[in-house]
This record gives structure tokens, sequence and C-alpha cells, in this order.
């Protein structure tokens, strides 16, 4: 088995990755933490394939571990949602008792570095695997992997199952055996402008056709289905006396099952159309598909629990709301199993924290499913 370490020793090198602030916006910040896992796993004896980035976002990073077979998918990304200065400002790492705080520390710094770790800790090591595995490093989760969304599909299509090391859930540290498949529109709404006062009735508010729009999606919102939406942010208008002509919004779409994901799609861009003065246009689509419980997803669950037994926790599973790149590896039939990060709570909140005595137990799991799938 491999030896993974204390969770202080552990927690100790996570600091260094949450002190490299990583914007997704920011490739070059990305980047130099892409730089850091690289040199780590070349001096474990990997020959790491560095994928450039583009349209903006950072480099993608793939190691290969020897061996013979379809390889275990571990993917994981470096991107966060906290721009720079937030270390600096409102949210600097510390440490106080149980708990790790920074910004990206829970989402997903922890299990990218442990997923890291484990496999550099393999190489160092030399310890057998049935399989070989395939570490992914990816620039660009958190705005929805527009740019690593191909390299993962690619790598999942070989691969015998998946295991993405995003933040365990609640206040037990779930594993995720579903998830939510996501939707992204942007609406964009054109009208008349016009004096408020003076010549009110020659204006066509988009702000006005803007309000009625939103309830309408509001009004799509099933929770028996596990259908909602959500309208944020909005914008329009200039001043108070003067009729809007442009207003606009970004809708936000949560499904369970591809059907309604397909369903719900064309209903929100029929919402498009020309009427009275006032232009709708309406663009995107689903984001992520949803990520199933399968059959497989479960037995891959059950290999992680029987692990996390002999660790001495109970493993429970979850269903979540958020979607992760493990959406896109099960769409593809490849069995998933995604929340194998560290315990915590906060994602993309001011106390984003992990409970940093968990990271040993949690990535000896990690460890054993790399070595024993």
């Amino acid at each position: 088995m491999t030896e993974i370490g204390s969770s202080e020793r552990l927690l100790e090198e996570l600091r260094s990755w949450v002190e490299e602030e990583t914007p997704t916006t920011d490739a070059a910040a990305v980047n130099r933490l892409v730089g850091r896992a690289e040199n780590g796993l070349r001096e474990a004896g990997a020959t790491p394939e560095r994928i450039p980035g583009r349209d903006g976002y950072g480099d993608n990073l793939i190691v290969r571990t020897p061996g013979e077979g379809a390889p275990i998918l571990v993917s994981v990304h470096l991107d966060t949602v906290w721009d720079h200065g937030t270390l600096a400002g409102p949210m600097p790492y510390r440490v106080e008792g149980d708990k790790a705080f920074g910004p990206g520390i829970y989402d997903m710094k922890a299990g990218s570095f442990l997923a890291f770790h484990a496999v550099r800790e393999i190489l160092r090591q030399k310890v057998p695997t049935r399989r070989p595995i395939t570490l992914l490093l990816t620039p660009d989760e958190e705005v929805g992997s527009p740019t690593s969304r191909a390299v993962i599909e690619r790598e999942a299509r070989g691969a015998a199952a998946v295991l993405i090391p995003e933040p365990a859930g609640g206040a037990q540290g779930a594993c995720v055996t579903a998830r939510k498949g996501v939707g992204r529109f942007d609406v964009k709404i054109q009208g008349v402008s016009a004096h408020s006062g003076g010549n009110w009735s020659e204006g066509r508010s988009a702000v006005v056709a803007l309000a009625r729009l939103i309830e309408r999606v509001h009004g799509m919102v099933d929770l028996v289905r596990g259908v909602t939406t959500n309208v944020a942010p909005v914008w329009g208008g200039t001043r108070p006396n003067v009729i809007p002509p442009e207003a606009g919004c970004e809708i936000d779409l949560r499904v369970d099952s591809i059907p309604d994901g397909e369903a719900m799609e064309r209903e929100i861009l029929a919402l498009a159309g020309e009427a009275d003065g006032i232009r709708i246009s309406v663009s995107g689509g689903m984001n992520r598909p949803p990520m199933v419980e399968s059959p497989e997803n479960l037995r891959l669950y059950e290999a992680a629990r029987e692990l996390a037994r002999a660790e001495g926790y109970e493993l429970p599973k979850q269903h979540r709301g958020g979607g992760s790149d493990g959406n896109f590896t099960a769409a593809l039939g490849i069995p998933t199993l995604d929340g194998l990060g560290c315990t915590g709570a906060g994602a993309h909140a001011p106390h984003e924290h992990i409970l940093w005595r968990d990271l040993a137990p949690r990535g000896r799991v990690l460890a054993g499913l790399l070595e024993t799938l």
C-alpha cells in the first residue's frame, strides 16, 4: 500500500497550493500551479504531457503511469472562483483548530493535491497497481470546462473508471454518485428608448419585458421533477428618466435527467422572439449533462466505502445539485465516482475551509482506489 504520510505533512504542502492564487481567467497564474505539479511529477519519474491552453485559459497536464489495460482516470481542476488579492484581503490562509481556511482550499485544491500526491507517491514508491493511472489536471472547470472538456472526454473514453476528487459533501463527507445537469443561457432584450415623461408612449421598455420573462422562467421550476431555474445577474436601463432600450440576464438551469435537459433547453430558447417593438434573443444550452446514478457508479462507491471502513470511518453517498467534470464522463457511460476530496464546507463562500485532519485518511482511500480498481 502507498504510504501517504500524516495530515500535518499533507497540509504543509497543500498550503503552498492554496497560496498560489489561480483564478480561472488568469492563464499565467493557473499555469504556475500547473508547472509546480509538473515538476513534482517529473521528480517522481513521470513524463508529463502538457497541452497548451487556448482562448485565454491555462494548460492541461496529463501524467500516465505504467501498466496494462484500460487505465483509471483521475481528473482534477486547478482553477478557483477567487480573484487575485483574496489571500491578502478577506480570506488569508489560516488554521483554526481542525479547520484550514483559504480561497479554493475546499473546492478543490485539497482534492486536487491529494490526487497529485497519491500518484506522485505511487510513482516514487513503485507501488504496483492493477491498472495504469491517468492523472489529468485541468484549468477551467469553474467556468464550465470550455477548453478541457474535449480532453476529459477523450481520456475517459479509454478508461475503465473515472475518479473525481471534488469536495466531499455534508457533515459526514459524502462522495457523489449522481449530479444534476447544468444549463446556462444568456438573454438580451432590445426595446425602444424614449423620454419617460414627455414621450412615454413612444418607448418600449426592455426592463419591463425582462421582468415578464423572469416570471416565465421562474414558473418553469418543478421541484418534483428536480428542475430548477435561477435568473442572475440582471441588468438594464441607463437613467430613471429614460425608457430603457436594453436589458438582459443570465439563466441557470438544473435538471435530473437528459430528457428534461433537452426539453427545458427547447423551452428556454423558445423565449426568443419579437413583438410590439421588443426583440428578445436567447443563446446557450445544456453545459453539463446529468450524472445519473448507475449500477457501475454504485460498484465504485462500494469499493470506496470498504476502503473507508478500513480507515475507521463510514463513507455515505449523495446526489448533488452542482455539476462537475464527472458529469461529462458519466454521460459517456464510463463508471464515475465523484466527491472523493476532503471534508469541509463553504465552497465559493468566505468561510471556505477543510477539516484538515481528514487529509490523510481521505488520501489513503483515494490511493487505495487507484491501486486496487
